[in-house]
C-alpha cells in the first residue's frame, strides 16, 4: 500500500537533521577535552546543559506552531537555524594551549597527532622536547640541562589559555564562537523537532492503516541518519580535523533545507498555519527566533546553575502535577493520570543512564577502548557512536514484528512490564563493560566488543521503551491536559539529560593537552561509577516489575 508523497520529504529532512545532529554529538565532548582543554568536569557538564535544552525547548516551538506559525514555516525556520549552528561548529579556530608554569618560567604543552598516535611536547623558546604525564608527575625527553629529566607533580602548576578572534578592535575568545553556535542548533531544533514528527501524522487520515507504517519508515529514516554521520563525521572529525567532521554535519543539514524547500509542495498545505498570517507576522517570527539564541546562549554556558536548578524545578512540577491530577480528576481517569506519571518518572532513570552515551561513554571509547576492529582496521572513538544507530537499524523492524505476533498468542508484556525490562537491560549493559574492564591490556584499554554489547543491551533496551512513551502518554491522558502531560514528558527528558551530565562528571580524571594523566585510574573511575549505575538500572528495573501489576491496574483498558 503506498504512501503520500510528503513522507519521502519529511524522510529526507529528518534524515540529513538527524544526520547533523548525530554527527555533531558524536564529536562534542572529545572536541571539548581535546581542542579547547576544557576539563572533563566542565566537557560534560556543557553536553548535559546543551542536550538538555535540546530536549526542553521543543515544548516552546511546538505551542508556536500550533498557534501561529503552522509545522511547515517552523520546521523551515529551525532547519535554517541549525544550517547556521552546524556551520559555525566547523569555524573551530585556534585551540586553547595548555601552560606549563615551573621554576617560575611558563612553558607550553602542545598536542601533535591524534587518537592513539597523540604525543606531547614542551616548548621551550625554540626547542621542542617530547613529554609524558602521569599521576606522579612530568618526565622530559632530551631536555638536556634546561630541564630535571623528571618533575614530581607538586612541582609544576598547569592552567589552560584560550585563543581569541579578532574581529576588527574587538577580541572574542573562540569558546564564545562554539557557544553561539550551540545555542543556534538547540534554537533550530526547538522550531523543528516536534513540528516535523506533528507533520508525518498530519499526512494521514484519522484511521488510516498506513499511519503505523509510515511512522516506522520516518524513524527509519532518523537512525539511518545517525548510523551515517556517527561513521563518517567521526571518522572525518578525528582523522583529518574537527572542522571537516562538524562541516559535514552542516553540509547534511543544508540538504535536508534544500529538498524540505522542494518538496513542500507535496505536503499539500497539511502542515500550513491555522490561520493564515501575513508576511509582518512570519517575520516577527524569525525575529524571534533570533532573540531566542541570546537567553540560549547564556543558559548554555550556566552549567552548574542547570545542573542545581532543573534536580529541584522539574520533580517540583512533577509534585504539583501529581497533587493537580489526585484533586481534579476520579476514578478511573485518575488512575490513567497516576500510571502515566509513575512511568515518567522510571523514564527518566532510563535516560539518565541511556545518555551516557553523549558523555562518559565517548570519553571510555577514546580513553580506555581498545578501538581495533580487526587486526589492520581501527575505528575512530567518535565512531562508536554509530553502534545504537546501526542496532535500531537491524532490529527495529524484527521487534516491531516480534509486538505482533506476541499480540496475537495475548502474550505481548504490559507497558509497565516493557519499561522494566529496558531498564534491567540498560543497566545489564554497564555490567558487561565492568566485566570488560578484567580483559584491559597493559595500556589499560577495554576489548572493542565490549562497549559493542553495552551497544546493543542499550538498544534493545530502547525498542522497548522509546517507541511506546509518547504513545503512552497520549492514551493515558484525559483529553483536556494531553499538552501538560507531554510538557512533562519532555521536561523529564531534559532532566534525565542534566542528571546524565552530573553522573558522567563523576568520571573525571585529570588532563593534560586533552590526554588522560592517569590510564588506570580512568578505567578504575569508570569501573567504579558504571558499577553503581548498573545497580541503580537492574534496581529500578526490578522495582517497576514488582509495581507493574498495580499500574496495570490504574491503566484500566490501556495496555
Amino acid at each position: 500500500m503506498g504512501h503520500p508523497r510528503g513522507l519521502v520529504t519529511l524522510f529526507f529532512t529528518e534524515m540529513w537533521e538527524r544526520f547533523s545532529f548525530y554527527g555533531m554529538r558524536a564529536l562534542l565532548v572529545i572536541y571539548l577535552t581535546q581542542h579547547f582543554l576544557f576539563s572533563d568536569n566542565k566537557a560534560q557538564g556543557l553536553y548535559g546543559a546543551y542536550a538538555a535544552l535540546v530536549y526542553l525547548i521543543p515544548v516552546i516551538g511546538g505551542v508556536i506552531a500550533d498557534r501561529f506559525l503552522g509545522a511547515r514555516k517552523a520546521v523551515t525556520i529551525g532547519a535554517l537555524f541549525l544550517v547556521l549552528g552546524h556551520f559555525g561548529m566547523a569555524f573551530e579556530g585556534r585551540g586553547s594551549v595548555q601552560e606549563l608554569t615551573y621554576n617560575g618560567g611558563v612553558y607550553d604543552v602542545v598536542a601533535d597527532g591524534r587518537g592513539d598516535d597523540r604525543k606531547l611536547n614542551l616548548i621551550t623558546g625554540d626547542a621542542e622536547f617530547p613529554v609524558t604525564f602521569s599521576a606522579e608527575g612530568m618526565t622530559v625527553t632530551g631536555a638536556g640541562e634546561r630541564l630535571p629529566a623528571f618533575i614530581p607533580s607538586a612541582g609544576y602548576k598547569l592552567s589552560v589559555r584560550p585563543d581569541v578572534a579578532q574581529i576588527g578592535p574587538i577580541s572574542v575568545p573562540f569558546e564564545q564562537i562554539l557557544y553561539l553556535s550551540l545555542a543556534f542548533i538547540i534554537v533550530g531544533v526547538g522550531f523543528l523537532k516536534a513540528n516535523i514528527s506533528t507533520t508525518v501524522g498530519s499526512l494521514y487520515a484519522p484511521g488510516d492503516p498506513r499511519r503505523d507504517g509510515g511512522f516506522t519508515i520516518f524513524y527509519m529514516g532518523i537512525n539511518l541518519g545517525a548510523f551515517l554521520a556517527t561513521l563518517a563525521c567521526g571518522y572525518l572529525g578525528q582523522t583529518y580535523g574537527w572542522k571537516y567532521g562538524f562541516g559535514l554535519a552542516g553540509v547534511g543539514m543544508l540538504f535536508g533545507l534544500i529538498q524540505y524547500l522542494m518538496g513542500q509542495k507535496h505536503l499539500h498545505g497539511k502542515a500550513d498555519p491555522p490561520k493564515p498570517i501575513g508576511a509582518m507576522t512570519e517575520g516577527l517570527f524569525w525575529i524571534g527566533g533570533l532573540l531566542a539564541v541570546i537567553p540560549a546562549w547564556m543558559l548554555v554556558q550556566q552549567t552548574v546553575m542547570m545542573e542545581h536548578a532543573l534536580p529541584i524545578l522539574v520533580p517540583a512540577l512533577f509534585i504539583g502535577v501529581f497533587a493537580y491530577v489526585v484533586i481534579a480528576f476520579k476514578g478511573v481517569e485518575r488512575g490513567k493520570m497516576i500510571a502515566a506519571l509513575a512511568m515518567i518518572m522510571f523514564s527518566v532513570i532510563f535516560w539518565m543512564l541511556f545518555e551516557q552515551a553523549g558523555s562518559s561513554l565517548s570519553l571510555f571509547a577514546e580513553r580506555s577502548t581498545d578501538l581495533t576492529v580487526v587486526p589492520g582496521v581501527v575505528m575512530t572513538a567518535a565512531q562508536t557512536q554509530s553502534f545504537n544507530a546501526g542496532f535500531i537499524v537491524l532490529l527495529a523492524i524484527p521487534f516491531s514484528m516480534m509486538w505482533v505476533w506476541l499480540a496475537k498468542k495475548k502474550l505481548e508484556p504490559s507497558t509497565p512490564v516493557k519499561f522494566a525490562l529496558a531498564l534491567l537491560q540498560v543497566g545489564l549493559g554497564f555490567f558487561v563493560l565492568v566485566a570488560g574492564a578484567q580483559f584491559a591490556g597493559p595500556d589499560f584499554k577495554v576489548p572493542l566488543i565490549f562497549l559493542a554489547l553495552l551497544y546493543l543491551l542499550h538498544t534493545t533496551g530502547e525498542l522497548f521503551l522509546s517507541p511506546v512513551g509518547l504513545s503512552m502518554i497520549t492514551k493515558l491522558s484525559a483529553a483536556r491536559v494531553v499538552g501538560l502531560m507531554m510538557g512533562v514528558w519532555f521536561l523529564s527528558s531534559s532532566l534525565a539529560h542534566i542528571l546524565a551530565a552530573i553522573i558522567a562528571q563523576r568520571t573525571s580524571q585529570d588532563t593534560v593537552a586533552g590526554q588522560v594523566v592517569d590510564p588506570a585510574g580512568q578505567l578504575q573511575s569508570y569501573v567504579t561509577v558504571f558499577t553503581q549505575v548498573g545497580i541503580a538500572g537492574l534496581v529500578a528495573g526490578v522495582i517497576l516489575l514488582a509495581l507493574s501489576p498495580f499500574i496495570k491496574k490504574w491503566m484500566a483498558d490501556v495496555h
